[in-house]
């Protein structure tokens, strides 16, 4: 009997960016992973999941860009998936180990997720791992000691609506959400906060992880600040324990301008 010479597949979430935020588990993975595969929307400068994990120094060579059109339709975006999926098989079969970055945890809002479908449908007994990662809504909360959940308290994770009345009705049928993907519909959450007078319950963070991170409540953040690669964290009422114990270091950073945004982050604002 021949024996399986075949590499192993690896879905990683790196964590929000920040370095030592990567887990342990996954750290040691990629140091034995010939092919890491980093997403990146296609109008970006760079991939912030590859970027994440600079400090583990693993060799340049080791590391392959997937693009991501974010403006394709559904079809198109499963040949994509597809497409993705039979140059990983094919790179398995040559024994080798595969990794795919992605920022976050691997199965929170992630393309990993549409790569995984891909290859179990291509090949069911592909030998894959899934590593789970820290989340920005873990590290927002982690940073300005905000409770996600106590006792028995419904909590909602939420990509935003479009519309206003749907995330009303979000926030009132449940005691916290967890607001993902707000890019430029933070205006209107803003002032749907504000007329719900809820602002001060509310925190958003930005950027989390990264050199240019800030932290905010609701309260005090202006309408014409960019949502992009934001997480918002909103409660109807204050949580039983006392919160916003903001590392003020963390918490800074909020200079820049739309004429320097960084264009990976087109992929967050639709």
């Amino acid at each position: 009997m021949t024996a399986n010479t075949n590499g192993n597949f690896y879905g990683i979430g790196v964590g929000p960016g920040a370095d030592g935020l990567i887990t342990v588990q996954a750290a040691e993975v990629l140091q034995n992973c010939q092919v890491i595969l980093c997403p990146k929307a296609n109008r970006a400068k760079n991939s912030v999941a590859k970027d994440s994990i600079a400090a583990l120094n693993l060799p340049a060579e080791r590391f392959q860009i997937v693009e991501y059109d974010m403006e394709e339709d559904r079809q198109e975006a499963f040949k994509t998936y597809k497409k993705l999926a039979a140059e990983i098989v094919n790179t398995i079969k040559e024994g080798k180990n595969v990794a795919y970055l992605t920022i976050g945890d691997a199965l929170t809002y992630s393309t990993y997720g549409y790569t995984l479908t891909a290859l179990k449908a291509l090949d069911p007994n592909l030998s894959i791992t899934t590593i789970p990662g820290i989340t920005s809504f873990s590290l927002l909360a982690a940073l300005s000691g905000y409770p996600l959940g106590q006792g028995k308290e419904r909590l909602l994770i939420l990509p935003c609506p479009e519309q206003a009345s749907d995330l009303k009705q979000d926030i009132e049928s449940h005691d916290l959400v967890i607001l993902m993907k707000i890019g430029r519909r933070l205006p209107m959450v803003l002032e749907l906060l504000h007329e719900m007078d809820i602002a001060r319950h509310c925190v958003l963070g930005s950027r989390l992880g990264l050199p240019t991170q800030f932290i905010e409540t609701a309260e005090n953040l202006e309408a014409g600040e960019k949502g992009y690669l934001s997480t918002m964290l909103i409660r109807k009422t204050a949580p039983v324990s006392p919160w916003l114990h903001l590392n003020q270091e963390a918490a800074t950073c909020r200079t820049e301008t739309a004429s320097n945004e960084d264009p990976q982050l087109e992929a967050i604002k639709r």
